[in-house]
Formats: C-alpha cells, structure tokens, sequence
C-alpha cells in the first residue's frame, strides 16, 4: 500500500466532536460526527451532496459493534430519517469534490462497504445487502479508489469497521509473519496468534480450555464474560473435549487472548511464546 498523507480537521478543537478528513490527490472528502453533534453534522453543506453513509453503535444484545451503511443523493434528506432510531452514536459520510459521485457509484460504493463490512465481521450490520450497481469499467475502477481511501480514512476518524482482523500484510505464509507466531499451551491444547495493532488475535483453529478455573468467576470474571460471549457467537466451539476457535479472534490485549485459553486470568506476555 502506497504512503498516504492525511489531513483531519477538528472545528471544535476536539477530536470526539465533530471533524473532517481529506487524503492530499483525492477528490473526495469525509465527515463525522457523534450523535451528540447531530445536527451540526446534517448542517454541513457537504451533506447536500451525493454519497454514502455509515452509522455505528453497539448491539444491545451481543456487545458487538453495529453498523448501517447506506447512500443516498441528497445525504440530509436520507439521514434525517435515521434520527429517531437509537442504535448508532456515531455518524460518517463521505462524498465527492464538485458533487461528481453518480446513483450508479453511490449504489456500487454502498454494495462493496456492506461486503467489506462482512469480510471483516467486526459488526452486526442492519442491513446485509446492498442494492449494487454494475458500472463501466473505468467507472468501477474509479470507485475502487474512492473505495480504498474510505477504508484509509475510516481508522483515523475513529472506526476499524472496515479493517479485517488479519489484513493481508499480516497473514500467515510470508516469512516475516511466521517469525511472529506465538504459541499458547497448555498440557496438549495449542493456541497460536500474533500482535495486531489493536492488540492480539488468536487464530481460528487454535484450542481453549473446556473448563475454567475455580478462581476465575471470583477473580478474573471478565474472562468468562468475553469466553461466553464468543460461545454464543459461535467463535468457540466445543470439539472433542476443547474449546475450538472457529474464527480469527481479536482480544485487546495478549492477556486478555491468553485468559480465553486458558480459562481464567494469565500474563499474554509469559503465556505466549515463540520457541516451546
């Protein structure tokens, strides 16, 4: 991926409120915003124009992140329909210098961030699919582009919505990332992972503990909160006496992964290792 240099802009002066970002030789431009700032945010002219939008909050019943992505012509108009629907907190649209982005690339954009969003699988999306658009070759390449800078600049506006749990520099196969492997045992259970910038993900395949400690629902009662939550997400599984991952997990930290396997409170920086 080639260096980019951004540009993010806070009117307030503060980072959470209301700002906006812009990548130097593009020609498009991006907004957020909390729901606090709401309609700061639809008074922005730039919410005049064409684009696309995304809308995040948490789903109540997983803890999970949860996100609608949509497009419209008039982006005020669209979201102020969202206005009474309280699952989001946070606001980001993104449109084009000189109102340039047609139906048929805001339909094509909408289609591609609802598969990126899926292909990541960091949020519950209310809705799954999107309406799609086939474009002209050129058009659709143009849109990639557009594409892939949103993707650069949702990060820094505060959302890893769209960055997978493993992004293609980190996976497995290149030297450099089996070099980075590391190892969590216990007796015959085998956990491998690597740092991620967020913190640590164990990879799918690896193995948990069936059962947790005595002292974990005293001590460490978080663990069983994030090993209940991935049992009923359907990212660990029970198989032959084990706790299966049977996705890439990522924790926040080496500890917070390590206590998952192990089934109760352990040091990442200890419990993971290179060399067995």
């Amino acid at each position: 991926m080639d260096a980019i240099t951004i540009k993010l802009h806070f009117p307030s002066g503060d980072p959470k409120r209301l700002r906006t970002g812009q990548i130097t030789n593009w020609n498009g431009l991006a907004v957020a915003a909390p729901r606090s700032e709401f309609g700061l945010f639809l008074n922005r002219d730039e919410l005049k124009q064409t684009g696309v939008y995304l809308l995040l909050g948490t789903d109540e019943s997983t803890g999970e992140m949860s996100a609608y992505i949509g497009e419209a012509e008039v982006l005020r108009d669209r979201l102020k329909s969202h206005k009474d629907k309280d699952y989001w907190v946070q606001a980001f649209a993104f449109v084009s210098a000189g109102d340039t982005l047609t139906k048929g690339h805001i339909r094509y954009l909408e289609g591609r961030l609802i598969e990126l969003a899926n292909v990541a699988g960091r949020a519950k999306l209310k809705n799954a699919q999107g309406s799609g658009s086939r474009l002209p070759e050129s058009d659709k390449a143009d849109m990639e582009v557009f594409l892939g800078r949103i993707q650069q600049l949702l990060p820094p506006l505060g959302t890893d919505l769209l960055v997978p749990v493993l992004r293609s520099s980190d996976h497995r196969g290149s030297v450099e990332a089996e070099e980075l492997d590391l190892q969590c045992r216990i007796k015959d259970l085998v956990a491998t992972g690597r740092r991620t910038p967020n913190g640590f993900v164990v990879y799918k395949g690896s193995h948990a503990s069936l059962t947790e400690r005595p002292s974990a629902a005293q001590r460490h009662p978080y663990v069983l909160v994030l090993r209940n939550r991935l049992l009923s997400e359907g990212k660990l599984r029970e198989e032959s006496g084990r706790l299966v991952f049977t996705a890439d997990v990522e924790f926040s930290s080496p500890s917070a992964a390590a206590s998952v396997v192990h089934g109760g409170g352990a040091n990442g920086l200890t419990a993971w290792k290179r060399d067995w």
